[in-house]
Parts: C-alpha cells; sequence; structure tokens
C-alpha cells in the first residue's frame, strides 16, 4: 500500500450530529492524507462553513459523498472497521487501533476499506456495528472512556498513515546540525574535560577513572554531532583556562 492507496480509505460518519465535529474530521482527513467522506443522515451540511472552521478542506468537502443508510455506505468497501468506546455485550471481533491498522493497510491493496464512526452522543449501535469486519476500541482511561469524534478519527487515522509509510519523513535537523565526530575527535574533547575537572580539583574525593567512564557513557548516549561535541571540549579547555589565569592573578 502507498499513499496513493489512501484514497482507497473512507472515512464514515453514521448520523452526525455537529458541523464542528464535522469539520474537525475533516481536518484530520487533510492531515493524513485521506479524502474519502461519506455522512449518513448528517443533521446538517454546509461546505462553505466547514470550510470557515477547517481551511483548504476543499479537496474533501467538494467530494463528501451523503447517504440514506451505513449499509449504502459501506456497500462498496472489502473491509468495514467500526469504532467503539468501550466491548459490548454483543461478540464483535474487538482490535486495538494499531493493530487493525495494519490489516487496514494490507486490505486496502485488494480493494475500498471504510473507518465507521458513530453519533456523537452514543456512538455506534449494535446493529451498526454487525456491519463491521472489526471494531476498535481506543484505549482511554476508565475515568473517562468517551472521546470527541474528531479525537477518536485522529487516532485511527494517523495509525492508518504510520502503517502506509511507517513515519518515512526524516525528522527536522538542527540548523547548525554537523556530521558525527570521529573516535579521535571524541578523545580530544573527553581529554579536555578530564584536564579541565582535574584543574577545579573535582577528583578530590573521586576516582578520575570512574568519572571518565560515566561521562563517556552519558556522551555515548547522547550521540552528540561534530559542533556539540567541541562544545563540549570548549568547556573543558575554560575550566583548565580560567583556573590558570586566576593563579596568575594570585601570584601578582
Amino acid at each position: 500500500m502507498t499513499q496513493e492507496d489512501l484514497s482507497r480509505v473512507s472515512i464514515v460518519l453514521d448520523h452526525p450530529k455537529n458541523l464542528v465535529n464535522i469539520a474537525g474530521v475533516v481536518r484530520v482527513m487533510m492531515n493524513f492524507g485521506l479524502r474519502d467522506l461519506r455522512l449518513v443522515n448528517p443533521d446538517e451540511f454546509d461546505e462553505w462553513r466547514i470550510g470557515g472552521i477547517a481551511h483548504r478542506s476543499q479537496p474533501v468537502t467538494e467530494r463528501t459523498q451523503i447517504f440514506d443508510t451505513l449499509e449504502e455506505a459501506v456497500a462498496d468497501s472489502t473491509f468495514v472497521v467500526g469504532t467503539s468506546a468501550r466491548g459490548r455485550t454483543a461478540g464483535h471481533n474487538f482490535v486495538r487501533p494499531r493493530e487493525v491498522a495494519e490489516t487496514i493497510r494490507a486490505r486496502a491493496g485488494d480493494g475500498p476499506v471504510s473507518l465507521v464512526f458513530g453519533r456523537e452522543d452514543r456512538g455506534l449501535t449494535n446493529e451498526a456495528l454487525d456491519s463491521c469486519h472489526a471494531v476498535a476500541i481506543i484505549p482511554t482511561s476508565p475515568d473517562f472512556s468517551s472521546l470527541n469524534l474528531a479525537q477518536a478519527c485522529l487516532v485511527m487515522a494517523y495509525e492508518v498513515f504510520l502503517a502506509v509509510d511507517g513515519g518515512a519523513e526524516e525528522l527536522p535537523k538542527g540548523r547548525r546540525a554537523t556530521r558525527a565526530p570521529t573516535q579521535e575527535e571524541l578523545e580530544l574533547t573527553y581529554s579536555a574535560i578530564e584536564n579541565g575537572l582535574h584543574s577545579i580539583d573535582f577528583y578530590k574525593a573521586r576516582e578520575p577513572a570512574a568519572v571518565m567512564r560515566t561521562l563517556r557513557n552519558v556522551v555515548a548516549r547522547a550521540n552528540p554531532d561534530l559542533r556539540e561535541s567541541k562544545l563540549l571540549r570548549a568547556i573543558g579547555f575554560e575550566m583548565r583556562n580560567h583556573v590558570n589565569r586566576m593563579t596568575k592573578t594570585d601570584e601578582t
């Protein structure tokens, strides 16, 4: 499944009440590359007003379809995933979002897939859930388990998006990020820090080798780039230089 195949994933809102919630779902869809929104008997739908809440949402709202029944909305789907805030007494195939996202990724290669969300005040009925191949339950605090419609959609859309590309986009780096230091350059840094600590009598009650071993572990976990390792080296140099300057002042 590629990002283009996200076009095979539909978001279906069954009897949504609030236009603001629909707009929140539209915003989520734009964030995660989903474009197929299907509404089953919404209380209201105004493309212009939704655009005022979820800016630049026309790629979703212009193609939004409205159906009379849930059966019609998912009729072309080869895999239907419902959502629920909790397990029901009726038997269903309950899954977690991350688990079912992998199934959605695979099944979307075969045909359309639908993610179905119920009405804000009561969720999906058992009859609606009967139309679903699986029912996703988002883990939340037992003291407050109900999620806002857009929040629930956000979790599901995020997991599907990650399943599609694995979060492949590289994370941003600092504007001044540099290459990794060589071991020789790191040894210069460790030497400067060790000498700087000597100059301020840091080892009076400590074993120098043990201190430096701990510092090496800390630096290794931090994985500094060359600029950062040079900054640590400069701190060591400056400690020693400062003590030398103070010593010369005292001698005069």
